[in-house]
């Protein structure tokens, strides 16, 4: 399932011609994503290492699958986050601890972000990762 939203989003960046306008379609997603509300904006569900403020919340269910919201204070962060989340909301935490996160590499985010902003990925990608190891304790859900 993870797998196959990817391909999703990798053919929707694959259909646009130019690296700025894939940019442009990012932050349009991000403008474009629900804003989470104030309360669960705190440091505990904020991703560390993101060049602006970012936060990733997962939302435990009882038949052990784990959906996510996310926001962020600048537009293409939230684009990406939102992604990320949409990605792997509804998956097992097993499913995601054994999902191949080098696969996100195949939107060649390289090309079309900054270094901090590629870090700050790699950073949602490690606290999505750090919520499925979390599942069972249920510690951080909101």
């Amino acid at each position: 399932m993870i797998k196959r939203k990817l391909e999703r989003y990798l053919q929707i960046l694959s259909n646009i011609d130019s690296d700025e306008d894939k940019f442009i379609w990012i932050m349009d997603f991000g403008k474009n994503s629900v804003t989470i509300p104030e309360q669960h904006k705190v440091k505990s569900f904020e991703v560390p290492g993101c060049q602006s403020q970012t936060w990733l919340i997962p939302h435990f269910v009882e038949d052990d699958k784990i959906y996510f919201t996310a926001d962020s204070a600048a537009l293409i962060s939230k684009g990406m986050v939102c992604i990320i989340a949409d990605v792997y909301s509804g998956a097992s935490a097993q499913d995601i601890r054994e999902f191949d996160q080098k696969e996100f590499e195949k939107m060649n985010l390289s090309a079309l972000l900054t270094p901090g902003r590629n870090n700050g990925v790699h950073s949602m990608l490690k606290k999505i990762k750090f919520y499925a190891k979390e599942e069972d304790s249920n510690k951080v859900a909101v």
